[in-house]
């Protein structure tokens, strides 16, 4: 072990009463954070089969994205068994949600032991590790083992190249011992190069693939039967604080018939904003509740999770949270994908590329704060002609660059060997 990886793990050791005390603060507001301890260690359980191909998404945006990717890869591979991983309980919740037929694990954090003997009990095919996961002792464990990974979907903005080369030392290795990188977009591909990986493929975002089921459209019909002829509009993903900016809004704009439907983005906030909302006055009701939409409530809280592209079946327009603080962002393919118009915030550098494109296609607008994204959205509501215009334009954003899945497909079955 070098001696940049052996600091490196030593770290691990050090933070290890850290990350549980850490794990013990977030179970406080989601207990399901305490569960599984022994997979985040490095408790091996054993497989019901070995040779599976192995997919990583840390979180639900992620797992999500992942499953266009899962589609191509199963019919290339049928008979192999699917494991999954992920880092957070949402993230794996989706993931059961998602893929019933499948392992789905925690990965363990970073540590030489726990990854080594994860990787040997699991016995992967291969590997498929989404967005920016680069785990040194995984990705040195993996290597050791012969078991090839490579880094799909794989993006890096500036403020990510700039803290990785501080640790440019540990980082390089890890980057080259990757089979092959499938970069979101040029300019990601050009920052992990000068990060040092070596050839990284442009491929796409397998985040334009991804189909809703069937069944969120089902359940959009039945939340606009309960809402009736209102209009709607979602904010979605939205990250603390940026519902009490929204509500203030949207109280000085003094509305009345249009329905507010806000979704937070983490169930353990889902009380709270409720509370919120209420104490400012608001009349509030919760999907939960599973009634009708009484024609007082201006406040539609989503209190569920695996739902958000029903919800946004049932809305006019649609705001993207994480982007009005500086958070970078979330995914606004999702909705200009169903053809609504997207709003989002100033700080969008999670989803630069997207964003970028959506507002050159006319699929999207970009607001300086809330209050202009109420006014935003209010006019977009009262606007036909401009609101049908948008909607056709980011069903056209979106469909331009769907494929990313199969590019991926592609440059895997490049660097495999036939089996």
């Amino acid at each position: 072990m070098n001696w940049r990886r052996g600091l490196y793990s030593l770290l691990w050791w050090a933070a290890t009463p850290l990350i549980r005390r850490y794990l013990k603060k977030r179970a406080r507001k989601a207990p399901a954070y305490l569960q599984h301890w022994d997979e985040r260690f490095g408790a091996a359980r054993t497989p019901r089969a070995t040779g599976a191909i192995w997919i990583h998404a840390v979180s639900v945006g992620e797992t999500r994205a992942a499953l266009p990717l899962i589609q191509a890869l199963r019919q290339q591979w049928p008979d192999a068994p699917l494991l999954l991983t992920q880092m957070t309980p949402t993230g794996r919740d989706t993931a059961r949600q998602l893929y019933p037929d499948a392992e789905v694990r925690y990965l363990p954090y970073d540590y030489p032991g726990a990854v080594r003997d994860f990787l040997a009990c699991w016995q992967p095919r291969f590997g498929v590790l989404m967005e920016t996961e680069i785990w040194p002792n995984l990705l040195h464990a993996a290597q050791r083992q012969g078991v090839p990974l490579f880094l799909a979907n794989a993006r890096l903005s500036e403020k990510s190249l700039r803290g990785y080369q501080r640790i440019q030392g540990l980082i390089v290795p890890a980057l080259r011992s990757l089979t092959a990188i499938a970069a979101q977009s040029p300019q990601d591909a050009e920052r992990l190069q000068q990060l040092g990986a070596v050839d990284p493929q442009v491929c796409g975002n397998t985040k334009y693939d991804f189909t809703p089921p069937a069944a969120m459209a089902e359940l959009a019909a039945q939340f606009r039967q309960r809402i009736g002829q209102r209009p709607v509009f979602i904010c979605a993903s939205t990250r603390d604080g940026e519902e009490t900016l929204i509500l203030q809004a949207w109280q000085q704009a003094n509305v009345s018939n249009t329905l507010l439907l806000l979704v937070p983005r983490h169930p353990e906030r889902f009380a709270a904003v409720a509370m919120q909302a209420e104490s400012m006055g608001f009349a509030v009701q919760r999907r939960s509740d599973n009634a009708s939409i009484a024609a007082d409530t201006s406040v539609w809280l989503g209190d569920s999770m695996g739902e958000l592209f029903a919800y946004y079946g049932c809305a006019e327009v649609a705001f993207v949270g994480g982007s009005l603080l500086p958070l970078g962002g979330q995914n606004l393919i999702e909705p200009a994908s169903l053809g609504l118009p997207v709003l989002f915030g100033p700080s969008m550098f999670n989803f630069a590329e997207a964003s970028k494109l959506a507002l050159e296609a006319g699929a999207a607008l970009q607001v300086a704060d809330a209050g202009q994204l109420v006014a935003q959205a209010l006019g977009l509501l009262q606007d036909g002609v401009r609101r049908q215009q948008m909607s056709m334009a980011a069903q056209a954003f979106t469909a331009a660059h769907r494929g990313a899945s199969q590019r991926i497909l592609a440059l895997l079955q490049r660097h495999l060997q036939p089996s």
